[in-house]
């Protein structure tokens, strides 16, 4: 009998319990989904499934979705977009955001004196240019797709320096209050 080259080796979903997986894939979602395709994508029971989404409703991780006669599933994309910008205040300080909003601005501006265009979507119209090469088409997809990719970045930075006062003052508040009551 020959060994399989699984034989002894885990994968990583293998390794993860039915309701780690479930979360895996719900937290993965682009599109409302139903129980049964989570539960299939998963390779989870029907009712472990069910459960565990219930659960994430009940934590404001997902929202159901009545689509017919079907209830499906997406992320909470307001809690996602809040989670982002914390996540940016927590591991950035005010001056690297700034840096960071100033770099994205310069690499635009670049883009559109190199290629003569103001917006990603001027770019874009200049791909049915039938004199390009498939090399200059690559370049210019890979650069309207990192364009697109900057602009929300900056939205998101953005929203970070503006809430930015807001969490610090919110985070000395909560230090404080932890402080007094230890004393």
């Amino acid at each position: 009998m020959s060994e399989s080259p699984r034989d002894g080796v885990q994968t990583w979903a293998e390794s993860m319990s039915a309701r780690d997986r479930i979360r895996a894939v719900a937290e993965t979602l682009r599109e409302p989904r139903s129980v049964n395709w989570i539960s299939e994508q998963a390779d989870a029971a029907w009712s472990t499934t069910n459960e565990e989404l219930q659960d994430l409703v009940d934590q404001g991780q997902l929202r159901r979705v009545e689509a017919g006669e079907t209830t499906r599933y997406q992320p909470n994309y307001t809690r996602l977009l809040f989670e982002e910008i914390r996540t940016l205040i927590e591991e950035n300080t005010r001056e690297e955001l700034r840096s960071e909003l100033a770099a994205i601005t310069k690499e635009i501006e670049e883009w559109q004196a190199t290629y003569d265009v103001e917006t990603w979507e001027d770019l874009e119209q200049s791909l049915a240019d039938g004199s390009l090469s498939s090399a200059k088409l690559q370049e210019r997809r890979d650069v309207v797709t990192r364009w697109e990719e900057n602009l929300e970045d900056r939205r998101l930075i953005k929203h970070a320096l503006a809430l930015y006062s807001d969490v610090e003052a919110a985070r000395e508040q909560m230090t404080d209050y932890s402080s007094s009551r230890r004393r």
